[in-house]
C-alpha cells in the first residue's frame, strides 16, 4: 500500500471517529433535554473538548496531506470535503453542547410535558440524529443515492420548525408565564433545525466527492471500450 493511501485511510478513520462521538454527543443531549437529566448534560458538555480536538486534528492532517502530496482530482475532492465536514460536525456538536448547558442551567424544564409533545420536539430530535447517521453510511458505502432521503429528512425539521411558532405563540398569548420558557424553547428548536442544515450540507460535500469518483471511474471504462 502507498504511503498516501495510508494517510488517506488514516484522515477517514479519524472522521469516522469524530462522527460517532458526535452522533452519541447529539443523541446523549436529546436525553438529557427531554429528561431533564443533567449528569447526562454535563457528560455531553464535557466531552465537547475531544470533538474540537478532532477538528484540529483533522484540518492539520488534511492541510499536511495537500502539503506533502499535492493530491489532484478525486484524493483532493477528498480531503478538501473531509476538512469541510469535521467542521461541519464541530458545529453540530457545538449545539448539542448548548442544549446540554440549558439543561444544567433548569432554563428550559418550564415547558410541560404535553407542550413539548405538541411541538414534536422529540421528533425533531430523532430527525436529526437518523440524518446525521445516514449520511455517515452515505460516505462510508459511497452511495449518494442515499442524499435525495437525507436531504428530503430536513424538509421534516423545517416543517416541524415552522409550526412550533404559532404553537407556542398560542401558549405565551394564553399564560404571561409562558413567555420565557418559550422564548427559551424556540431558541432549543432553532438550534436542532440548524443541525439539519448541517447535515444537509455534509450530504452535499459527500456527493461532491461521490460523483466525481463515479464520473472518473465512468471515464476509465469509456477509454478502455
Amino acid at each position: 500500500m502507498k504511503h498516501t493511501e495510508q494517510e488517506l485511510i488514516a484522515l477517514r478513520s479519524e472522521i469516522n471517529q469524530m462522527w460517532q462521538l458526535v452522533i452519541s454527543q447529539l443523541t446523549k443531549a436529546k436525553q438529557a433535554y427531554l429528561n431533564h437529566d443533567v449528569e447526562l448534560a454535563r457528560e455531553v458538555v464535557g466531552r465537547e473538548k475531544r470533538v474540537d480536538a478532532f477538528e484540529l486534528k483533522i484540518d492539520s492532517d488534511g492541510e499536511n496531506y495537500i502539503a506533502l502530496f499535492s493530491p489532484v482530482a478525486i484524493d483532493l475532492r477528498l480531503v478538501l470535503s473531509l476538512i469541510k465536514i469535521s467542521g461541519m460536525l464541530e458545529r453540530i456538536a457545538d449545539f448539542a453542547e448548548s442544549i446540554a448547558r440549558n439543561v444544567i442551567k433548569n432554563e428550559l424544564h418550564e415547558i410541560d410535558k404535553k407542550v413539548r409533545e405538541e411541538l414534536r420536539l422529540e421528533q425533531m430530535f430523532d430527525i436529526v440524529i437518523s440524518m446525521l447517521s445516514d449520511s455517515f453510511v452515505a460516505l462510508e458505502s459511497e452511495n449518494a443515492k442515499l442524499s435525495g432521503k437525507i436531504l428530503a429528512k430536513d424538509e421534516e425539521v423545517d416543517a416541524i420548525y415552522h409550526d412550533a411558532v404559532p404553537i407556542l405563540a398560542k401558549f405565551m398569548q394564553a399564560d404571561a408565564d409562558y413567555i420565557i420558557p418559550g422564548i427559551r424553547t424556540m431558541l432549543i428548536i432553532r438550534k436542532i433545525e440548524r443541525i439539519g442544515d448541517h447535515c444537509s450540507n455534509i450530504v452535499e460535500e459527500i456527493v461532491f466527492y461521490i460523483d466525481a469518483k463515479v464520473l472518473k471511474h465512468a471515464g476509465v471504462k469509456n477509454k478502455q471500450i
